[in-house]
């Protein structure tokens, strides 16, 4: 099993006392008991091997026994730019993405969102803590406050795709087209061990317009598509993460 502890947490590497949720998670659902192993995940990067060191009154503490090599991120980072969805259809977007391997998620205000403002944030923020548990990742994403996407592109300085149901480049020509953007603004991938973001742009329910998606080719971005059907939101933005993913890591 593996559990999210916070970094200040981690530091005392022994009599680390969980929340009352991930205590009750642990001692209630999974049934452990002291001694039992733990997969302690910092949300940064890092893991460690624990046991369960004491279960008293409802609250379980761990003890840290090492740190443990956890090798389950991308090679290419990405950053997904998502146009809020309404209800569960942003915390679906944000389990699977974190599943899959996502580094951050932006939410994003355009033309067509149905939402226009939230108070989500920390609930999404939470679901990515429970999704990078469940599959076993040492990152949990970062979930960025909702953004205009007129100003998206302060929050974005690497190379980019925006995903339009009107068509666009097919999607590997597209990532070549991409990296050579970001060549020619000098932003090329510093070597295999830190390479570019990749930012992905999602519209929401009613996809973005051609005035939207336009303007943000005139900023870098490159116009790309998921092929003759149309998905709905929450699957384009699925199924452009894994494909991205895909592509870009079979091409290394």
């Amino acid at each position: 099993m593996t559990i999210f502890v916070p970094p200040e947490d981690i530091a005392k590497k022994r009599g680390i006392a969980l929340s009352a949720e991930k205590s009750r998670y642990l001692s209630s659902v999974l049934r452990t008991k002291p001694g039992d192993a733990v997969t302690i995940i910092d949300g940064r990067g890092k893991a460690y091997a624990a046991v369960v060191s004491c279960l008293s009154k409802g609250v379980v503490a761990l003890d840290i026994t090492g740190e443990t090599p956890l090798d389950t991120e991308p090679s290419v980072p990405l950053a997904l730019f998502q146009g809020i969805l309404k209800g569960e259809k942003m915390d679906l977007v944000i389990q699977k993405t974190t599943e899959l391997g996502i580094r951050e998620i932006i939410p994003v205000i355009s033309e067509r969102c149905l939402v226009k403002e939230t108070r989500k944030v920390e609930r999404w923020r939470r679901i990515a803590e429970e999704a990078a548990e469940q599959c076993g990742r040492a990152v949990v994403p970062l979930i960025r406050e909702p953004v205009e996407l007129s100003g998206a592109g302060e929050e974005r300085n690497t190379r980019g795709l925006i995903f339009w149901e009107q068509g666009g480049m097919p999607l590997h020509e597209a990532l070549a087209e991409a990296g050579r953007h970001d060549a020619e603004a000098g932003r090329a991938e510093a070597g295999p061990a830190s390479p570019a973001l990749l930012s992905l742009f999602i519209g929401p329910e009613g996809g973005f317009s051609r005035e939207e998606v336009e303007r943000e080719e005139t900023r870098g971005l490159v116009r790309t598509t998921l092929g003759k059907r149309i998905l709905r939101a929450e699957t384009a933005a699925i199924v452009s993460v894994a494909l991205v993913l895909y592509l870009s890591e079979s091409a290394r």
